[in-house]
């Protein structure tokens, strides 16, 4: 197979300039010069196959093949930005037929080193180059992974760079796969970054994208083609027949492949992860979400449906986390769906919460201060992870950290709406008991691991990022009980886990309970959450630049853009903008409406902190996104009970191609949940007074009508079939600067505005009228 290389690109453009193609010079030469700084050369391709078997290979060579293709390409350098160039290669049958032809263009990048950190966002952190078990979902662990603080990091069997001397490595990939069509590396022996930008989709349906790595690693390619042609698709830790078949083309066909290509310095993964944050949304452009249904009806429809799913068991009572009567603690509802109930201030629903708080620390917690996850209808302890050789019943990690940052926050919460008075000192005495068990495992072991023994304290399987949210809720404690070595030990946890993991690593894992100790979103949104309150709690600003960069890495797990799904689906259907849906993880390969489990307002914080409002339209994409997925009237999504949801939102394979774009009909507790919290936590309208600005999160239009130095006037238009209550939050820049709180929300009026009615706000300083 011939290349194209770099050093002699200029002649390759200069044969083609004078051919009949479009095929155009580059300005200054610039994507060579780029490449050359990642010892980078491209490659345009027409591929034949037999199914998914590659037949022949040819390389166009003056734009041309024979058979008459025709390569046009256009590189133009980005306005205001010397790191960037655009291409596009358009790939034309200008006669005849092709039958099962792709067309590709490929980048092989020599001076290669296993060393490299390798990003594919969603699908691929350090290249995946972990040890790999099992070959299916959540797999069981080996014995040799229980009470070993030396356990490596080990994911499913997911799609990987080998670890292995002497390996080479194939990833076969589609577009689905990815929250960002990008394909992105750092190196750190020329400190040098790279990020390539693609678009989803030609017409003949997702790209594909495939990287190869040569067994000395010291080699790397990968190409984008259109389409996506792989012998095998990826599937929840398994890997199943792709089913991909390459289109026939006939005279006149013809598609694009679009770039935008960086190259720039950088000093370390963190680098990389910021610059990918700054221009994900460069080529799909910015988002334009629709307004479907006010934050205040979600409240009302999602407590709705949990106050019918309180129960009264002989164990103890408690709302119901998910679809039966088992009681689950944190990660997905148990002790979080309490929050909305308690800010309801409402005496029926405070007295539950009440009733679920005794419940769980009567029931649930074990002798050393942790927590067990979860409890049977019938009273028998839930273990996780367990395995027959060692029979020390075990819980999530995650879960502990929850059950210390929520219990906390409800704490808070009981204090700040003038219901002190029904705190009960068993709750505080059990928060006292989890954080100290938290210290104790800190200092004994430097870390929290992943799994660990209620009974005993010891940690059951060590490593992972599983305590992401710890910090936070050491945090909370350490403030609500004058505890300042409590915040230390936050501080020095949270410090480790940035250093070995998201600037050692460039990913965090391993926080939810059905996979391995993989990569995930969850897991990357917790820490956010710890960092935040850290700033909050101390005002040192290391801890916000830190914040900035984990905004960043979970940026990498949100859709960037809105995929397109097939138009027989029930997302097509109803045509869905899912920009802002959530990625799991590397071995749950679907999104999911919201954050599992929290409102993202550390997000909102970080756009207070910072002015930066990127962090704003994150947390916009994704409370739009969990919208999308609303059952409704007209908009029906789980079939389910108007304002439930589930948590499959599928631009992948993974579970097959039928199943891209449909949600499953049933409805999960935990989505529900953060669409209440997020109606909650997030102002509706945000207002800076001083600035004359505001930033809208809720499903209305405001717009500024007047402002001077008395008030500040803002219509606002709510263009929903709902009426809404939406929460205004004003303050000045100067008061932006300090922290908002955990109960923020319960000053912040509501202004009804009637479905298609308009409404004028008049704000002068935290004053709102209307």
């Amino acid at each position: 197979m011939y290349r194209i290389k770099t050093k002699y690109f200029l002649l390759f453009l200069v044969a083609v300039a004078t051919s009949n193609t479009s095929f155009s010079q580059l300005p200054d030469l610039q994507l060579n010069r780029m490449l050359q700084q990642v010892s980078g050369s491209v490659t345009f391709l027409q591929r034949q196959y037999k199914g998914t078997d590659l037949v022949t290979e040819n390389v166009f060579r003056s734009g041309e093949l024979p058979g008459n293709w025709k390569l046009a390409m256009k590189a133009n350098p980005v306005k205001g930005c010397s790191d960037a160039i655009d291409v596009e290669a358009t790939f034309r049958l200008a006669a005849g037929q092709a039958t099962s032809t792709t067309v590709a263009v490929k980048f092989d990048f020599s001076n290669w080193s296993a060393a490299n950190y390798v990003l594919v966002p969603a699908s691929l952190y350090n290249g995946n180059r972990y040890r790999s078990i099992g070959d299916g979902y959540n797999p069981g662990y080996p014995r040799d992974m229980y009470y070993n603080p030396q356990v490596p990091l080990t994911i499913s069997n997911n799609p990987r760079l080998s670890i292995e001397q002497d390996k080479a490595s194939l990833v076969a990939l589609q577009t689905g796969n990815m929250a960002t069509p990008a394909v992105c590396f750092f190196s750190p022996a020329t400190q040098t970054g790279f990020i390539l930008l693609t678009e989803q989709q030609t017409k003949w349906g997702n790209n594909g994208v495939t990287i190869t790595e040569n067994a000395h690693k010291d080699q790397l390619s990968f190409d984008i083609s259109a389409p996506a042609i792989r012998k095998l698709a990826t599937g929840f830790g398994d890997f199943h027949l792709s089913g991909d078949k390459a289109p026939d083309w006939k005279a006149g066909d013809e598609v694009s492949l679009r770039f935008r290509l960086y190259v720039f310095k950088a000093t370390d993964i963190p680098a990389l992860l910021t610059k990918f944050f700054k221009v994900r949304k460069d080529i799909s452009g910015p988002s334009v979400p629709r307004n479907l249904v006010p934050m205040s009806k979600l409240l009302e429809l999602g407590t709705g449906i949990c106050s019918s799913n309180f129960t009264q068991q002989l164990i103890g009572n408690y709302y119901k986390p998910e679809n039966n009567n088992d009681f689950q603690l944190g990660w997905v509802s148990g002790m979080i769906n309490t929050y909305p109930m308690l800010s309801l201030n409402d005496e029926k629903e405070r007295k539950r919460v009440g009733e679920e708080l005794d419940f769980v620390v009567r029931r649930l917690q074990g002798k050393s201060g942790y927590f067990y996850g979860g409890i049977k209808s019938t009273g028998e302890i839930i273990g996780e992870k367990m395995s027959p050789d060692f029979p020390e019943v075990q819980a999530m990690v995650r879960k502990n950290g929850d059950a210390l940052f929520w219990l906390m926050k409800h704490l808070l919460l009981f204090r700040a709406s003038g219901h002190a008075d029904m705190i009960n000192k068993d709750w505080e005495d059990a928060a006292i008991k989890l954080a100290a068990a938290f210290v104790k495992t800190w200092e004994k072991d430097g870390q929290f691991g992943q799994y660990i023994a209620p009974e005993t304290g010891r940690i059951a399987v060590f490593n992972s990022t599983a305590g992401a949210i710890a910090p936070a809720g050491l945090a909370l404690a350490a403030h609500y009980f004058n505890r300042t070595g409590w915040l230390k030990t936050a501080a020095a946890a949270a410090d480790y886990y940035y250093r070995r993991d998201v600037a050692g690593q460039g990913l965090t894992g391993g926080d939810c309970g059905d996979i391995s100790q993989d990569a995930n979103s969850e897991s990357a949104f917790g820490f956010l959450e710890s960092l935040m309150a850290l700033y909050d709690y101390t005002g040192d600003r290391r801890w916000l630049s830190m914040a900035e960069v984990q905004a960043a890495l979970c940026g990498t797990w949100t859709l960037s853009y809105a995929p397109v799904f097939p138009l027989s689906s029930t997302i097509g259907k109803l045509q869905c903008n899912m920009t802002g849906a959530v990625w799991a993880s590397i071995q749950n390969k679907h999104a999911a409406p919201g954050i599992c489990t929290s409102s993202g307002d550390y997000l909102f914080k970080l756009f207070r902190s910072t002015g930066n409002s990127l962090y704003a339209d994150l947390i916009r994409d994704i409370q739009h996104a969990h919208t999308e997925a609303v059952n409704m009237p007209g908009h029906i999504t789980s079939n389910y009970l108007i304002g439930s949801s589930m948590e499959r939102i599928q631009p992948s394979d993974a579970e097959g191609k039928e199943s891209i774009g449909n949600f499953i009909y049933t409805r999960n507790s935990w989505t529900e949940t953060n669409g209440m919290l997020m109606a909650l936590e997030l102002p509706g309208i945000y207002v800076i007074s001083d600035k004359s600005k505001c930033y809208v999160f809720d499903h209305v239009e405001a717009t500024i009508i007047k402002k001077d130095n008395k008030e500040l006037v803002i219509e606002v238009y709510n263009p929903t079939a709902y009426d809404a209550s939406v929460a205004v939050m004003s303050e000045t820049s100067a008061e932006a600067k300090h922290p908002l709180g955990y109960t923020a929300f319960l000053r912040w009026p509501k202004v009804p505005v009637k479905a298609g009615g308009k409404t004028r706000v008049r704000i002068s300083g935290r004053e709102v009228r209307w």
